[in-house]
């Protein structure tokens, strides 16, 4: 066997280790035998939103286990074609084999971070607001830079992109902008972005002279039907203004732009969509989506701790560095996961950060630390 197929026969164990991890193989069998139990049970379906949930749990949980097995299947099929051919001396075989077993390499790479998005809303879509932070016009820049990143990177996933509201800088860049990503897992890999980012350059206004600033991301999932989330009319201001965003066919500039703040917990949401009825609706399911956030930080401590890293757009508050001056290179400072490759990230190769970031709160450590190191 090539050293490139051993290789890969290696990361594939990697990946089945955390798999199996992920869905506790010693008691997966057992688990699986108690919901089947209860899905015979002929008075499920008195309460369908209990049924349908344990239906989506079983469901769940059969689904990892056949992965893991037809993975497993696979590998060992191919290791023993791969010594048949050499006991034969069939290069063809070997080589057949050896090329399945690289490409089942990749296959299993993407169901190991497939299997880390398993949240409550990690399938939902997403808000996805970014606000500039200390840093003035080179942080107002700097802001506009992270939404072309976040753009491209949902673009490159089929992911659709709408804006919701913009806020355009004084000379250069936006002051704040808020889309709604729509796609399968959009929330489950854009919650690792919460956070500050911090920019290093040479600035590209003139002063030659090397620059720090600061945007703010936060990613909040949408609430669907599923979860109610009850907000009391007493509780928030609606205001109407004229947006005073960049313009163009996305951005109205009339004054059916909606502003609803929340007074108990001080969130403001604004959407700038062509109508006010519009606006009102998919301003309130953004304060929705905020609020249940809320409530998933005081569950769920990791994702508290995550959230409250976020801080002022300042120093010492960032989660991610890109430097692009003195030398290339954009390191996210949860994990330590990083790449001199500063354009790839920027045009919106995230997808090594976010899943760094997302073993390291399932496991508590990186991924490669998780995955017995590289």
């Amino acid at each position: 066997m090539r050293a490139e197929a051993e290789n890969a026969v290696a990361e594939i164990k990697k990946s089945l280790t955390l798999l199996a991890q992920r869905m506790d193989m010693e008691t997966a069998t057992h688990r699986l035998e108690e919901f089947n139990a209860r899905v015979e049970d002929p008075n499920l379906w008195d309460d369908p939103a209990a049924a349908q949930k344990l239906m989506r749990e079983r469901q769940g949980l059969v689904d990892q286990m056949d992965t893991y097995a037809a993975i497993e299947q696979d590998m060992n099929d191919n290791i023993e074609m791969i010594e048949l051919g050499e006991m034969e001396d069939d290069a063809d075989v070997v080589a057949d084999a050896e090329a399945a077993l690289i490409a089942l390499r990749d296959k299993a790479a993407k169901k190991e971070l497939e299997a880390l998005l398993n949240g409550e809303t990690d399938a939902n879509d997403a808000f996805l607001e970014i606000k500039s932070g200390a840093g003035g016009t080179e942080a107002c820049d700097w802001a506009q830079m992270l939404a072309r990143m976040y753009v491209r990177w949902a673009e490159s996933r089929g992911y659709s992109v709408e804006l919701q509201e913009e806020t355009a800088g004084t000379e250069a860049g936006i002051k704040s902008v808020t889309y709604q990503i729509k796609g399968h897992n959009a929330y489950g890999w854009l919650k690792s972005e919460s956070g500050t980012h911090r920019l290093v350059r040479i600035s590209p206004f003139g002063k030659g002279t090397r620059e720090t600033s600061f945007a703010a991301v936060g990613a909040y999932p949408v609430i669907d039907d599923n979860i109610d989330v009850v907000v009391n009319p007493a509780d928030i201001r609606i205001d109407t203004y004229r947006s005073s965003g960049a313009g163009g066919q996305h951005v109205n500039t009339t004054d059916s732009a909606v502003r609803i703040t929340h007074h108990p917990t001080g969130i403001v949401v604004t959407s700038s969509e062509k109508s006010q009825h519009q606006n009102r609706d998919i301003a309130m399911k953004a304060l929705k989506s905020r609020l249940y956030q809320l409530e998933l930080d005081r569950r769920n401590a990791e994702v508290n701790a995550l959230h409250e890293a976020k801080g002022d757009a300042g120093w010492g508050n960032q989660i991610r560095s890109y430097v692009l001056q003195p030398y290339q290179m954009v390191k996210d400072l949860r994990t330590n996961h990083e790449t001199a490759d500063t354009k790839g990230v920027l045009d919106g190769d995230l997808d090594g950060f976010m899943a760094a970031t997302l073993a390291m709160n399932v496991s508590g450590k990186s991924r490669a630390d998780a995955r017995g190191g590289e």
